[in-house]
């Protein structure tokens, strides 16, 4: 049995999706004979044709507006946007017919486009490849947003995501593609996906308990969060992590009930701290959970510049060292 990773998951569930459901239909750049840049839909159209997993001209309005009509008409397009920064060419049809038909019809029209974009950085990427753009998906009404950060996630919230009668925004962290390192789940082969359970769109996952301080991630951040929880403990630290793997829906419960644990709370992500969703996680646990709080809730963030070229990248994404930084300031002294 091969160890399972994140790309083989992925692949899993649009193979499954495809197989389970003919509505199901998967269009965007070289993800036909190529099977993508990461090779996430690879083998799907040898298996199920051209039309089923279609390869699409480089016009990323062009094809989420393709997708529009097709779930319009009762399909379940999948598209892969290949990078973040790819993407933004299409974010007028996103924001302006994919989050509103639904409401703009009264209900009649639903749109069930799953939209798949590799996100954020840590792989060397160059300028327009490791953008973290979640925030701009995550104001938009309309949308789902979620991201994976296991693989047992990967295939269940994509399976979810291809399900779901709203439209998804399925963010992919690149650097956790071939990671095999899972928190919810055994090492497993690649026909065993579907054993494991995992909790729906909406839903938040405590990753690890803790008694000190709760830190508050999602996707790339997952494992950064992790390491500084084991390494916090030689400085006295219990360290809880959450994983909050859906942004929209947002789960206030299980987060606020992570934070009231433990008093102090710290937000990581890759993106921009400035108007990021770090800001709005802040101020929900802060308005929900003030009189439980200790200290401030902090975060640790991407600085406010454009992503850098992939020498600096070190420099610039939230590490072990700054977390441990901000739970440092946590006003331990009271």
């Amino acid at each position: 049995m091969s160890a399972a990773t994140m790309v083989r998951a992925l692949n899993a569930a649009l193979r499954d999706s495809l197989r389970e459901d003919a509505r199901v239909h998967i269009l965007g750049e070289d993800v036909g004979t190529l099977g993508g840049v990461f090779r996430v839909t690879d083998g799907l159209a040898a298996e199920f044709g051209a039309q089923r997993c279609l390869d699409t001209p480089l016009a990323e309005a062009g094809i989420l507006g393709t997708a529009v009509g097709m779930a319009m008409y009762g399909l379940r397009p999948v598209v892969e946007l290949q990078f973040d920064a790819f993407a933004y060419p299409a974010f007028e049809q996103l924001a302006s017919h994919v989050a509103k038909m639904r409401n703009r019809t009264a209900g009649k029209t639903t749109l069930p486009i799953t939209i798949r974009i590799p996100y954020g950085g840590g792989v060397g990427g160059v300028e327009h490849h490791s953008d973290s753009s979640e925030a701009y998906y995550a104001h938009t009404p309309g949308l789902h947003v979620v991201t994976p950060a296991t693989v047992a996630d990967g295939y269940g919230l994509l399976r979810s995501a291809i399900a779901s009668d709203d439209p998804v925004v399925f963010l992919e962290p690149k650097r956790l593609y071939w990671s095999t390192d899972d928190q919810s789940m055994d090492q497993r082969s690649t026909d065993d996906f579907s054993a494991a359970e995992v909790p729906p769109i909406g839903r938040a996952v405590v990753r690890r308990t803790g008694t000190s301080a709760t830190l508050l991630t999602y996707g790339p951040s997952l494992p950064v969060c992790l390491q500084a929880a084991a390494a916090a403990r030689s400085e006295g630290w219990d360290l809880a992590v959450v994983d909050l793997r859906s942004l929209v829906p947002f789960d206030d419960e299980t987060v606020c009930e992570a934070v009231r644990a433990t008093g102090r709370a710290v937000v990581v992500h890759e993106a921009a701290g400035f108007g990021g969703v770090g800001a709005e996680i802040a101020a929900r646990v802060s308005e929900r959970c003030f009189h439980h709080l200790a200290a401030p809730v902090l975060r640790v963030t991407g600085f406010d510049i454009p992503y850098p070229p992939p020498m600096l990248e070190h420099h610039y994404l939230p590490s072990v060292d700054r977390i441990l930084d901000a739970v440092a300031r946590l006003q331990w002294e009271q």
